[in-house]
């Protein structure tokens, strides 16, 4: 591991002048460079074809290709049309005459501008490489046309320019489409209208866990330190959200802290669909299996979250999410990025920093955040040892060695509840 990690910050550094030079970003994925030319198609048909060459209604995996990228081999097939209209009943079924559902509502640009009041500035709650997120509010009307309560969404407005591609947007909208669980956020509609394209989330009113954990959330009335209790409650959401994925043979790819939303009492919600995979059909069974993987051509994903052994070989399995696991999991524990180049010389990789003290239990509270401790709010030694004891055997350099999601949850799921009698 220690050796890996030396290499990692060299890696880093030339990777991000390589993409400085071409004008990409490091981390994701680069925008296609095809346009999003209009088909006759409609986008809801497109995502049944896609989804049905990796599943069925029943569940059962379809042939499945390795390549990591055939989704831009058939970016053609799964571009979306303009504008999507319903599709005809027919559509709703797979080559194998299964039914298909696409739950997503499809809505006109014109819609969800109106709802993001012209997605105008005191509108925007988020912004990243991906484009920026609003707060709307879409009317909706019961079957007699009189207008009913207003709900309250997130709208997702895709840079043309930006880091996530059409595929993504494409295996983001049919991902959450078939997969609904607690703890992953739940898509509303879609809009593929023209060379727009954008997407409608269920509402999240706390925001990322990025905003509480690593900086100031000013929006909050009560900015306070974020108490133990909660964190390990969101590492068990977050550790049953990926549970639920790698049971169905997904693999999610991008866990980080600002890809898990926040509701109102605190409970996760993992988010941002576009980089996940299905595994081949072969390998498509519960988490208990620790042999699924695919073969990569490309390493997607953020630096500080992706695995050794992908990073490595570009060979991607269900243990990539529990490395990247691991590392959430240690920023929980420590309130510190997983890379961040304002600290001192050995503690910019978080992982590089914290691995020196997992032998040693005597410095496990050297980990904690210091917030916890200036308030008083710090974890027992019992409950801290167990939090250590779970991420560094989720960052075990060995991907072999690595235990599986499951097994994370029941670990977990006795730090997350206050019944510890």
């Amino acid at each position: 591991m220690l050796s890996w990690l030396r290499r990692f910050p060299h890696d880093i550094i030339r990777d991000r002048k390589s993409n400085a030079s071409s004008g990409t970003s490091t981390g994701r994925r680069a925008s296609s460079s095809t346009s999003w030319r209009n088909k006759s198609n409609s986008f809801t048909a497109r995502i049944i074809r896609c989804a049905s060459s990796v599943v069925d209604g029943a569940g059962r995996g379809h042939q499945h290709h390795d390549d990591d990228d055939a989704d831009d081999a058939d970016d053609d097939d799964c571009r979306p049309s303009s504008p999507p209209p319903a599709p005809p009943p027919e559509d709703n079924r797979d080559a194998d005459g299964n039914t298909v559902v696409v739950s997503a509502q499809a809505f006109s640009f014109r819609e969800l501008a109106e709802a993001a009041g012209n997605f105008r500035q005191e509108h925007l709650i988020g912004e990243g490489g991906f484009g920026r997120v609003y707060k709307a509010r879409l009317r909706n009307n019961n079957n007699n046309g009189q207008q009913q309560q207003q709900q309250v969404v997130a709208v997702k407005q895709l840079d043309r320019n930006g880091l996530q591609g059409n595929s993504e947007f494409v295996v983001e909208v049919l991902m959450l489409s078939m997969l609904h669980h607690p703890n992953l956020v739940n898509l509303v509609g879609y809009c593929a209208d023209g060379d727009q394209r954008l997407l409608v989330y269920e509402y999240m009113a706390l925001g990322s866990l990025e905003d509480h954990l690593l900086q100031q959330v000013p929006q909050l009335e009560q900015q306070q330190v974020l108490p133990w209790r909660t964190r390990m409650r969101i590492a068990h959401g977050a550790a049953r959200g990926l549970e639920y994925l790698h049971d169905r043979g997904v693999i999610y790819r991008d866990l980080k802290s600002s890809n898990i939303l926040l509701d109102a009492d605190y409970s996760p919600r993992l988010s941002d669909f576009g980089l996940a995979k299905l595994l081949p059909a072969a390998s498509s069974s519960s988490s208990s299996s620790s042999s699924g993987s695919s073969s990569s051509g490309k390493v997607m994903g953020t630096y500080g979250y992706c695995a050794p052994e992908y990073l490595r070989t570009g060979k991607l399995s269900v243990k990539a999410d529990v490395y990247s696991f691991g590392v959430l999991l240690l920023e929980l524990i420590t309130g510190r990025r997983a890379i961040d180049a304002s600290r001192p010389d050995g503690e910019q990789i978080l992982l590089g920093w914290a691995v020196t003290m997992f032998g040693d239990p005597s410095r496990f509270q050297e980990l904690v955040d210091p917030r916890l401790v200036m308030a008083m709010q710090g974890p027992a030694a019992s409950e801290l040892k167990q939090a250590v004891g779970v991420a560094a055997m989720c960052l075990q350099e060995h991907h072999a060695l690595r235990p599986v999601m499951t097994d994370v949850v029941m670990a977990l799921s006795f730090l997350a509840t206050d019944d510890r009698h």
